[in-house]
């Protein structure tokens, strides 16, 4: 990739501010005889919890007009299997390799986090707090600033690795939160997560989806998305990853002019594997096509 694209975020050096988003490009090394892995700016892995889980019951994933509705449940094969058998054939993967983490109570993300600690070849963390604490009767630490800077806190206790945390939209206004992960610890933030939705079959009168609600993503949401992103960015000094409904180059564009320092591609992944390449790549060709010299120069020039 040209060079005009090269960035860092929380220092770790980036080929392109593309990423390709947790729970959309399973442990990456999957998908290695499809792409190209040391193209992409990182790969934010599948999130991964203290014990394996098997996940939502099926049908798991139902495709809206201009976007997705997902219930996988957050199947994963534990932390401790990641790192001894995903992790030793990602170290060669030749991209940052961004560990997205949940739990259920804050003890459940620090210990997950201190797992990571001791293993090679994680550039950084994501926390998933979009996850209800079972401990506080269910709130979700996504949408409550004490409780989000209660784990936040935790983890930055123990974590030596880049701390980045991923915000829900499924809030009021984001910028009490994205202060809240800033102010406890936070390195950057990355947003938006999925929006609560539902899909309902007319004829049998149930949802689509085995677990009944699901996750919304997909371009429906980009506008959204844009508008979270650009309030948090312009709430907290530290970096936003901007991510939601990107699917070509000029979406990128739109998110890093918002405020973003780099994006991560989820849904887009789904259907191309290679998205992430191409976005990088049509990203670079706007670049070129409006003079502009670095990719840097383009971020956080929205015009209000």
């Amino acid at each position: 990739m040209p060079s005009r694209l090269a960035t860092s975020l929380c220092g770790i050096p980036l080929k392109t501010p593309v990423l390709a988003a947790s729970g959309t490009y399973a442990y990456g090394i999957e998908l290695k005889d499809l792409v190209d892995l040391s193209a992409l700016g990182g790969i934010v892995v599948k999130g991964l919890s203290r014990e394996p889980m098997n996940g939502n019951p099926p049908p798991r994933v139902w495709e809206t007009e201009s976007g997705m509705i997902n219930s996988i449940g957050l199947q994963n094969i534990g932390v401790r299997a990641f790192v001894s058998e995903k992790l030793p054939q990602l170290r060669g993967a030749g991209t940052a390799i961004f560990a997205n983490v949940f739990g259920y109570a804050v003890e459940d993300y620090v210990e997950v986090i201190r797992v990571l600690e001791d293993a090679e070849g994680v550039a950084a963390y994501e926390l998933n707090v979009s996850c209800p604490n079972t401990k506080h009767g269910g709130i979700f630490f996504s949408s409550d600033p004490p409780l989000l800077a209660e784990v936040v806190g935790a983890v930055r206790k123990i974590a030596r690795r880049p701390l980045m945390v991923k915000l829900s939209p499924n809030v009021a206004r984001i910028e009490p939160l994205a202060k809240a992960a800033e102010e406890s610890g936070a390195d950057a933030l990355s947003l938006v997560n999925t929006f609560v939705a539902l899909a309902i079959d007319p004829r049998t009168r149930r949802s689509r989806l085995g677990a009944g609600f699901g996750g919304l993503s997909g371009p429906a949401i980009k506008p959204i998305a844009l508008r979270m992103v650009y309030e948090a960015a312009h709430s907290v000094k530290i970096p936003v990853v901007g991510l939601g409904g990107i699917s070509n180059g000029l979406d990128a564009a739109e998110f890093l002019i918002a405020g973003a320092s780099a994006v991560e591609v989820g849904t887009a992944n789904f259907w191309d594997p290679s998205a992430p390449v191409r976005i990088a790549r049509e990203l670079d060709e706007f670049l070129q096509q409006e003079g502009i010299e670095h990719v840097n120069k383009l971020m956080d020039t929205l015009k209000l």
